[in-house]
């Protein structure tokens, strides 16, 4: 929705970001209970700079500003490091590489779709948001999958 809000410049893209943010709390809320406040609120915030780093990303790519899009590109896939660095630190069963490699192929699906998006490429934009759907899917189970492994006697 966020990408469709900006690239179209529709009215709701302030709700829109508000409810995109909240994906990041919930994200830490999802793993508050097994890993506690620290580890939740840290990742929220890693969570979170990743979307807002995306928006930038996006609205940098509209407007044509290269060397905007490239800086944010940067700080997007440092980000991404930092997340695969961060869960792995929490849970060795989650291999800093293999989150790094999920998260880049997330950026790089993101990147896609918004691309197609700007230059209303429609079919290939659904394909590729068939494909970030799917993805996303894969990550949330290996993430879970690695909880389970980390905390064996909880599940």
């Amino acid at each position: 929705m966020a990408i469709i809000s900006l690239v179209f410049n529709l009215p709701d893209i302030n709700e829109v970001l508000t409810r995109l943010l909240k994906n990041a709390e919930d994200m830490g809320n999802m793993i508050r209970r097994l890993y506690g406040d620290m580890v939740a609120s840290t990742y929220s915030q890693l969570i979170q700079e990743h979307l807002l780093v995306a928006a930038d990303l996006v609205k940098a790519a509209i407007a044509g500003d290269a060397e905007a899009a490239k800086a944010a590109e940067e700080k997007w896939y440092q980000n991404a490091d930092e997340i695969a660095a961060f869960l792995n630190s929490v849970n060795p069963f989650l291999p800093e590489a293999a989150v790094r490699d999920m998260f880049y192929k997330h950026l790089e699906l993101t990147k896609q779709e918004a691309v197609f998006m700007i230059n209303k490429e429609f079919e290939k934009d659904i394909a590729v948001y068939d494909a970030i759907e799917k993805q996303a899917r894969e990550m949330a189970d290996a993430i879970s999958d690695a909880m389970v492994q980390h905390y064996p006697h909880v599940f």
